[in-house]
């Protein structure tokens, strides 16, 4: 693989981020170390004298050079840096879990979308090789339909302040159950223990209830020897994957049950026939996550634990400690939706729609659409996939929005308005999705039945008429009316004619 044309910024060379250092430095593609302790750089200077040192996030940031960033810090400056990173065009890889937030992760998640950057999260145990052969098996069927998943890891200490050990331990067993089953737990209880910092749980057992599954998960960091197990049970198949284990890491057990002819006696359990299945360990599970992050990247491909699927963990990880918390059962399909959609409106799966926005009759919201915060869609309003709204903006009826229109906070759009994004369409020949774009800036408002000819820039708080037709970038505060539009005046932010 040729790494060249990625080149890296790390921020946190601490813990676990020497670790990340090691991997991505292995593969050539590691630039600079950026981290407050200026003796742990030193010595970094001294393992690996190619690669650059700062104490200066911005020196990262500016860098030209640089067009990737590794974020390995405490989980609650996972936001600010990455968002930096991402509004400063980088591809971002970021340690688990993505934030500790959920509105804060579905920004990244759109701000991402909106500057066409990767975004990945560090959800380690994915990439481990025993857990890419279980899928392998899963998927073949081996073990049927999956029914129950118990994941035990267990440790003494790293003892935390900040961060439980739900959140510390749970992301890597959580996020693979995730991608296992396929699908969000209907519903999760949590319950623990804080035994040496009051506040900060040491002991966790969370359990997580899907349609047809049931799952287990416990994690502590007050056990006296060390225990990472997952037991995976399907209809008529087990899986076993204990990664303490140096020399028996898979187990396989084709068949745990049997049943008598006799339809009055009890099913037995068959034991002892596990197999142990052969896995490659040549290579570790970080070192396949840096490459496959740095493929994403240079491939431009959706990584495996790209951020939805980190939003997907923070999900459950909230709900789980909500639930730790205030004692009591969380329903999560109840969390999920934020918004409020009439039932005559379809919105795909894949859509991001921001909290308290409204979206009314008929109206029809495609997958990759973004829209932001507080929004009021009207009705029969279609949007597209690749159409981005900010927060606030009011879309009036019978309006079409399409890929390549990217509206800032505050937007106004009038009834019947009209967006292009072809200059020259034709039904014969496809642009196979490049469209031209139509910015449209803070505050903009547009008249009823106006159309924006795509490939323009309308500035903040412009009012195009009703029935104007825009053929060129409208500049700020501009009043603009007729066909071909002219500027007739100017009009503030509050909507006073200067």
């Amino acid at each position: 693989m040729n790494c060249k044309s990625i080149s890296i910024g790390l921020i946190g060379g601490g813990y676990w981020g020497k670790n990340l250092i090691k991997d991505f430095n292995s593969l050539s593609v590691l630039h600079t170390i950026c981290d407050i302790n200026e003796k742990a750089l030193l010595k970094y200077n001294e393992k690996y004298p190619h690669v650059k040192t700062t104490t200066n996030w911005d020196d990262v940031l500016n860098d030209t050079n640089i067009n990737t960033v590794c974020i390995s810090l405490p989980a609650e400056m996972h936001y600010s840096f990455a968002k930096k990173s991402l509004m400063a065009n980088k591809d971002v890889y970021v340690e688990k879990p993505i934030t500790l937030n959920i509105e804060e992760a579905e920004e990244l998640i759109s701000l991402a979308k909106e500057k066409n950057k990767i975004l990945m999260v560090g959800h380690l145990l994915h990439y481990h090789p025993a857990i890419i052969k279980i899928k392998e098996m899963i998927n073949a069927g081996k073990i049927g339909k999956i029914k129950n998943i118990v994941a035990n890891r267990l440790s003494l200490g790293i003892f935390r302040k900040h961060e439980n050990v739900l959140w510390s331990f749970a992301p890597h067993d959580i996020s693979v159950v995730l991608g296992l089953i396929k699908e969000m737990p209907r519903s999760v209880v949590c319950s623990g223990k804080d035994h040496i910092n009051k506040g900060v749980h040491d002991v966790t057992n969370s359990i997580l209830k899907f349609k047809d599954a049931y799952v287990n998960i416990n994690v502590s960091w007050l056990n006296p020897y060390k225990e990472q197990k997952m037991s995976i049970i399907g209809e008529k198949g087990m899986i076993l994957f204990d990664d303490v284990s140096k020399d028996n890491k898979l187990t396989y057990f084709p068949e745990y049950i049997q049943y008598s002819s006799d339809i009055q006696s009890n099913p037995s359990p068959i034991k002892n026939n596990g197999e142990n299945i052969e896995v490659d360990l040549s290579k570790s599970p970080l070192l396949i996550e840096c490459k496959h992050f740095v493929e994403c990247c240079m491939e431009r491909k959706v990584p495996i634990t790209d951020g939805k699927e980190g939003l997907c963990v923070l999900k459950v990880l909230d709900a789980l400690n909500n639930s730790l918390i205030q004692n009591k059962e969380i329903l999560l399909l109840e969390k999920s939706k934020k918004y409020f959609a009439h039932e005559t409106s379809i919105i795909d799966e894949g859509a991001i729609i921001g909290k308290g926005t409204k979206i009314w009759h008929y109206s029809h919201i495609c997958k990759g659409a973004i829209i932001g915060k507080n929004c009021n869609i009207g009705q029969n309003v279609f949007i597209a996939g690749g159409a981005v709204l900010g927060d606030n903006c009011k879309v009036q009826n019978n309006v079409s929005i399409y890929a390549g229109v990217e509206a800032e906070d505050y937007v106004f759009f009038g009834p019947s308005c009209v967006l292009t994004n072809d200059i020259n369409p034709r039904c014969m020949h496809s642009k196979n999705g490049e469209y031209m774009k139509t910015i449209l800036k803070k505050g903009v408002t547009l008249g009823a039945n106006c159309t924006v000819v795509c490939g323009n820039t309308i500035g903040e708080h412009a009012l195009i008429g009703a029935g104007a037709v825009v053929t060129k970038d409208v500049e700020e505060n501009s009043i603009i009316v007729g066909n071909p539009g002219r500027k007739i005046g100017e009009i503030d932010e509050k909507g006073n004619r200067n």
